[in-house]
């Protein structure tokens, strides 16, 4: 009888250990899902005229992602990202762009994870624009400065050639001369030139969407002894549109 109740007593003793047991507590997951929309703000800059495949880009966090009322990511996480392909501008069509793909995620407390997630959305205040479709960065066109271009120095030198034509007496000639030859000049000018360059600068605030889910437990997220949180994309950010630059330039008379 002894020997059958010391039987029954290290079963239930086994049972109570067992890892199914439903005493065990269950780890807390708080996913942040596909589709999540993670502000970021630009470390270093990135520009057409200097990035190649494969160049590192740097972010941090500009708002805290919270999961069940639980801050999972929070502000001042570090991103990694990559630029993956890029294309300079033309000289006569075509923009400067590039492609920028989000891969690794440190928390505060050192914790990683490592996934893929484009871009959703640009600084309001860049000239830049995003295919959304295709997660590509492309500078602004310059069409309209082009043909500034050739406008100004074919009426510098319709005036040139106006004076020189009525010291001759014939001042429309003259002018028309100097209208023809500017404009080539300012054609020539335009063809020499490449158009803008596709730039995020640093302070530039970007958004991430999320294309997997990332989980965390809740033994991750504990930043009780964490660094501050620290501004080290402080910068000028987004570089005004050259559109709207006045801009003034002097022909060789």
């Amino acid at each position: 009888m002894r020997a059958l109740v010391g039987f029954v007593l290290v079963t239930l003793t086994a049972v109570a250990q067992s890892p199914d047991s439903k005493n065990d507590p269950v780890p807390k997951v708080f996913d942040v899902d596909t589709g999540t929309r993670v502000p970021l703000t630009m470390i270093n800059s990135v520009s057409t005229k200097t990035a190649v495949p494969g160049e590192r880009v740097y972010l941090e966090t500009a708002f805290p992602i919270v999961v069940n009322g639980r801050v999972v990511i929070p502000t001042g996480s570090s991103v990694m990202g990559t630029i993956t392909n890029v294309q300079r501008p033309g000289r006569v069509k075509g923009r400067g762009e590039f492609y920028l793909r989000f891969d690794t995620l440190i928390l505060p407390n050192g914790v990683t994870r490592d996934f893929r997630a484009r871009v959703g959305g640009l600084d309001g205040r860049a000239s830049e624009e995003l295919d959304k479709t295709e997660g590509k960065i492309k500078s602004e066109g310059n069409k309209a400065g082009d043909a500034r271009t050739v406008g100004e120095a074919a009426g510098t030198a319709a005036s040139v050639g106006a004076i020189a034509g009525s010291l001759s007496g014939a001042a429309g000639m003259g002018a028309g001369i100097g209208a023809a030859a500017g404009a080539a000049a300012g054609l020539v000018a335009v063809l020499a030139t490449r158009g803008p360059d596709a730039v995020l600068a640093k302070g530039t605030t970007v958004e991430m969407v999320l294309d997997h889910v990332i989980r965390f437990e809740e033994s991750d997220l504990d930043f009780s002894n964490s660094p501050g949180v620290h501004k080290s994309a402080e910068g000028s950010g987004p570089l005004p549109s050259k559109k709207t630059q006045a801009t003034t330039r002097r022909w060789p008379l």
